[in-house]
């Protein structure tokens, strides 16, 4: 009777795992037209200060606002969906989540309204667009 428990573990255990290889493939993958990943870690401290601008905006649709509140999320908490252990792409997550992130709210909110709380450099916001997809207002 006491080995009975070990089947469900291992399976659970098993099961953890694909679903983390799947959510790292889900993350190389969404790596924006190819675009390079130490571009978007230079960029990380502005982008996290646009993203709460961005999230307490109340011009911008309550939709974009609740993706934004739950980028903040997960990038507050401890756990991340890539380990940082892992090199170059356990660091990279966060920035791959925020450059997905940004590009569906750039397309809801538009140029101008990230323009308008960037908080960086205008290179920077160049760079913000080259990752987004966006052409500069």
């Amino acid at each position: 009777m006491t080995d009975s428990w070990w089947g469900p573990l291992v399976v659970s255990a098993a099961a953890l795992v694909v679903v983390w290889l799947a959510l790292v493939l889900v993350l190389v993958l969404a790596n924006p037209r190819g675009r390079s990943l130490n571009e978007a870690m230079r960029l990380l401290p502005d982008l996290l200060r646009l993203v709460r601008r961005l999230a307490t905006d109340r011009e911008l649709p309550l939709g974009v606002r609740l993706r934004l509140w739950l980028l903040l999320a997960y990038l507050a908490l401890p756990i991340d969906l890539v380990p940082d252990f892992i090199p170059v792409l356990g660091h990279a997550d966060d920035a791959i989540v925020v450059t997905v992130v940004l590009r569906s709210t750039a397309r809801k909110a538009g140029s101008l309204a990230l323009r308008r709380h960037w908080p960086g450099t205008a290179a920077g916001f160049s760079a913000l667009c080259r990752l987004t997809g966006l052409k500069e207002p």
